[in-house]
């Protein structure tokens, strides 16, 4: 008589993954609380939202088209229990002392160490850009510091611009002065979203496209410049409505549409961009 052991193999391989996924629910729930408040108010991580399925995404993905892959468990996986340990104490700490930001990033590093553990070395390796792609969906308390900075630089600029374009402008500090209206250039011409956006969506293609490591990175930073060129010439474009005609035109109306145009303007940007530094296939084990 043959006695089987497939059924309780299977079940005490499955116990530690099901552990581990109880506890980091249960553990993980005022974070995840936190984020979800985040995204549903703030107005420039309304995208973290998407980050979490995009990511399931591209680990699965990644997961059936590598023919490599297998989970191996216990396969070098002390760095892993060791990544697992680190993550938690910081996380403790971090919720402890209300640093709801920092709390996610140590989730992040959760998520890593358990998948480092139950999978081993290799799984770890094969979805570390996923995992490392959650940093995305967590809010930096420094982006709103740094939206009064950029409306400056904006309307410095923009200012520049319209002027030798032969429009009467005066700019001081953030306040523009046109001879049938006086403006303040605010937070919500800093550019932010747009730069947020569109270094995350740089990074997703940097991963996605096929090409050397410096064409990769050289996208991701180009995401910068971009981000400031479509919203100076935005600002600059609504300054001109704004002078013929008025103030309200260009706020009411032209300033809530204008920037998903120019959003979508430097978007169309980078397929020539990836092309001309050779990114012109998506990698085969990625997607």
């Amino acid at each position: 008589m043959k006695q089987t052991t497939s059924k309780p193999s299977s079940v005490q391989s499955l116990a530690l993954p099901l552990l581990l996924a109880i506890a980091f629910v249960l553990l993980t729930l005022p974070t995840w609380q936190w984020l979800w408040g985040e995204w549903m108010g703030n107005d420039y991580y309304s995208h973290g939202i998407l980050i979490v399925p995009l990511c399931l995404f591209l680990g699965y993905q990644r997961i059936r088209r590598d023919d490599a892959f297998a989970w191996r468990p216990g396969h070098n996986s002390l760095g892993g229990l060791l990544l697992l340990a680190v993550a938690l104490a910081l996380y403790l700490w971090f919720v402890n002392q209300r640093a709801w930001y920092l709390a996610s990033f140590a989730m992040i590093g959760l998520i890593a160490g358990g998948v480092w553990l139950v999978g081993g070395s290799q799984a770890a390796r094969t979805l570390a850009f996923p995992i490392g792609y959650l940093a995305f969906m967590v809010p930096l308390p420094l982006i709103e510091r740094s939206t009064l900075p950029l409306a400056l630089f904006t309307g410095v600029c923009s200012g520049a611009v319209v002027q030798f374009l032969g429009l009467d402008v005066t700019i001081v500090g953030n306040a523009v002065t046109l001879p049938n209206a006086d403006l303040v250039i605010g937070a919500q011409c800093s550019g932010v979203n747009s730069l947020i956006t569109l270094f995350a969506l740089m990074t997703l293609l940097a991963y996605l496209l096929d090409g050397p490591l410096w064409a990769r990175l050289l996208l991701v930073l180009l995401a910068v410049p971009l981000a400031l060129l479509g919203n100076i010439l935005r600002v600059s474009s609504l300054l001109f409505v704004a002078r013929a005609w008025g103030a309200d035109a260009a706020f009411v109306f032209y300033h809530d549409y204008s920037g998903f145009i120019f959003f979508i303007g430097v978007l169309l940007l980078i397929y020539p961009l990836s092309r001309m530094l050779g990114m012109r296939s998506l990698r085969a084990n990625v997607i």
